[in-house]
């Protein structure tokens, strides 16, 4: 009794049940996640994300204690898709205004879908955010300054402001994709019909030492756990990981 009593207790440490009320699929658990740790209690739901020209794409939400957000796809039955960021489901389901995952994939809320960012679902992942990425400076006390990438449709180069992981994460996502375009920009809509920044705005990156910083190796971050990812299989990403168990 007094095993069931504590088991009960772990489970409810993460929300509450007026908190997750009604939402559908509602499981809790324990257990490791890529960006989690072993352990680490998790509620699981169910979700989704609309493409209007697929459809529907269902999957599987686990949200765990320490703020981190995995989704297993479902969307068919042979989808082999798991562990994914909520970033990778959304471009996976076919949504075609991605980049905005928190407003795109939902849940089911009393027979309703409700987007994310509308539910307690990602309390903890807000956050994590906010403690771990209040500033633009990495763990090692460098700077994350400001960077460009460049439109494959326009050829401009467009500002990508590095001030906490999920910035960091759009800017490493563009950067990976060899046909990026202004209108795939995570924040604020832009277009190609838009001027770009003129040459004497764009040596300004936002570094704290120096406003038209070049990158050098005194004061710029060249990789951290706030701009490298677990998750992701470049191996930019994966020299990291694998040095940072090491």
């Amino acid at each position: 009794m007094e095993d069931t009593a504590n088991a009960n207790t772990m489970k409810m440490r993460l929300f509450s049940e007026e908190e997750v009320r009604d939402i559908s699929g509602l499981k809790r658990g324990c257990g490791g996640s890529r960006g989690g740790s072993d352990g680490d209690d998790y509620v699981e739901v169910t979700c989704g994300c609309t493409s209007h020209r697929y459809g529907d794409a269902v999957g599987r939400l686990r949200v765990f204690s320490s703020g981190f957000l995995e989704i297993t796809c479902e969307c068919t039955p042979g989808c082999q898709e798991d562990k994914l960021t909520p970033a990778a489901f959304e471009k996976h389901s076919g949504r075609e205004t991605s980049r905005k995952w928190k407003n795109n994939i939902w849940v089911i809320v009393d027979g309703e879908k409700v987007p994310l960012y509308k539910t307690a679902l990602l309390k903890y992942y807000n956050q994590a955010s906010k403690n771990a990425n209040g500033s633009s400076r990495s763990h090692n006390g460098k700077f994350h300054r400001d960077e460009f990438v460049r439109c494959t449709e326009c050829n401009k180069e467009r500002r990508f402001r590095l001030r906490n992981k999920e910035e960091c994460r759009s800017y490493h996502d563009a950067l990976a994709d060899l046909n990026w375009k202004c209108s795939d920009m995570p924040y604020d809509e832009v277009t190609c019909e838009e001027d770009e920044e003129r040459a004497s705005r764009r040596v300004y990156r936002g570094c704290s030492r120096s406003p038209t910083c070049k990158g050098c190796t005194s004061c710029v971050c060249f990789g951290c756990e706030i701009c490298r990812f677990s998750d992701c299989s470049c191996q930019t990403c994966s020299d990291f990981t694998r040095n940072a168990k090491a």
